[in-house]
């Protein structure tokens, strides 16, 4: 087995593992915080979002570093740095007892988050660009199957025997995949040879974003994306919780999370092959126009079993973004401003996050969750009609230049 198909291989097993285990927490976040107090709905609803984005926007602030750091060093010690990181900070939330401890955990979590980003980084280093959006889709796999089998086995952990162990749990399998990556990957950084390979200036970095304007708008697609992705993720236990009376909440929202997943999982590889062979910007406004069409239904649920079937739709349109994203940026950017140009597009990711949980935190408290699934819709349709509008304008300078 080549050095780059073993890479992928370990990472695919490596990011299911950090996908499944984050996502095991992800479905009670918001009924965790219930558990520190006697508290009014608004308040729990409000401090998910908080909670829930302020590891994101730390993350926001410290990724094009990350991105820059593995340009010059290499990918793999970063891996291990937010591996290890992340592993510790889940760790001792387990043992927390306040919202506001939980608060400062997840932000300090948010300096060391980036494991799936820059195995994403790593893998498209040493992928050819013909075959780096199935490449890519493959690899996704790996996160999509984690996060299919993570809010399912966390919830039946928090049901079984309560949030703190799952925490500790799920610390452990991230060490786990951390130590696969230290003692398994092999990272081939590209040799001088006989040109030398151009460096670039964190300024000469942004300068090539702005100046390719379907790049960037690539970058706040990204941005438009979490935000409809994440407005409802840290509230969809609770909105389970009004569809359905039962005591295995977590359980049901687990499934619920996990359907996305089924979806991600049967449909990403074949939307990254699919952007290698018409263009992946293309596959991208495809993607954004289903999304639209299956996030509305949701809000229109009220039995459980329509809101997992718009959530498996959903998550067949979603599923493709990342890849056709990643490829993207792979295929605009020069090799040695690569890392540091996805950390720019992680930054947009994680700005996503931040504004979508609080976006969504803040309309459900006016007008209710099923709310938030009618602002998503409008954000996809509004994300097409940018990246639209920014292709036709890139093909009509490419017809001025000839």
């Amino acid at each position: 087995m080549s050095i780059e198909k073993r890479n992928l291989t370990i990472m695919w097993f490596a990011n299911f593992l950090v996908a499944a285990s984050a996502t095991m927490v992800l479905p009670f976040l918001s009924l965790y915080l219930e558990t520190f107090g006697n508290y009014d709905n608004a308040f729990v609803q409000r401090w998910s979002g908080y909670v829930f984005g302020i590891t994101f926007l730390v993350a926001f602030f410290i990724s094009p570093v990350w991105g820059r750091v593995g340009d010059k060093y290499g990918f793999k010690p970063i891996l291990l740095i937010t591996g290890y990181g992340i592993s510790l900070s889940i760790f001792m939330m387990g043992f927390v007892d306040s919202v506001m401890g939980l608060f400062l955990l997840r932000m300090a979590m948010g300096a060391v988050t980036g494991f799936i980003p820059t195995s994403l980084a790593l893998i498209s280093s040493q992928t050819p660009k013909e075959i780096a959006g199935k490449t890519l889709g493959t690899l996704q796999m790996g996160t999509v199957s984690g996060g299919l089998f993570g809010p399912v086995l966390g919830g039946v952990m928090a049901d079984s025997f309560g949030f703190s162990y799952t925490f500790i749990i799920t610390s452990i399998a991230i060490a786990l995949a951390a130590t696969g990556v230290l003692f398994g990957i092999q990272e081939v950084r590209k040799s001088p040879g006989k040109t030398k390979e151009t460096r670039y200036s964190s300024k000469q970095v942004f300068q090539h974003i702005l100046r390719h304007k379907l790049l960037f708008t690539v970058m706040v697609i990204s941005f438009i994306i979490q935000v409809a992705n994440f407005s409802v993720q840290p509230l969809l236990a609770l909105y389970v919780d009004e569809l359905i009376a039962t005591t295995n909440i977590a359980f049901l929202a687990g499934l619920a999370f996990s359907a996305t997943g089924v979806g991600n999982l049967l449909a990403t590889r074949k939307w990254g092959k699919l952007g290698d062979e018409i263009g992946y910007e293309k596959v991208l406004s495809i993607l954004l126009i289903l999304a639209c069409i299956f996030i509305i239904p949701q809000a229109l649920a009220d039995e459980l079993w329509q809101l997992i079937l718009f959530r498996f739709l959903f998550g067949i349109a979603i599923g493709g973004m990342i890849p056709s994203v990643t490829a993207y940026i792979r295929q605009e950017a020069p090799l040695s401003m690569q890392g540091e140009v996805l950390g720019y597009n992680q930054s947009f990711r994680f700005l996503g996050n931040v504004a979508g949980p609080v976006l969504g935190g803040i309309l459900s408290g006016f007008a209710g969750i099923s709310s938030i699934f009618y602002i998503t819709g409008a954000l996809f349709l509004a994300a097409f009609g940018l990246l639209w509008w920014s292709m036709r304008h890139s093909e009509s300078q490419v017809k001025e230049q000839y």
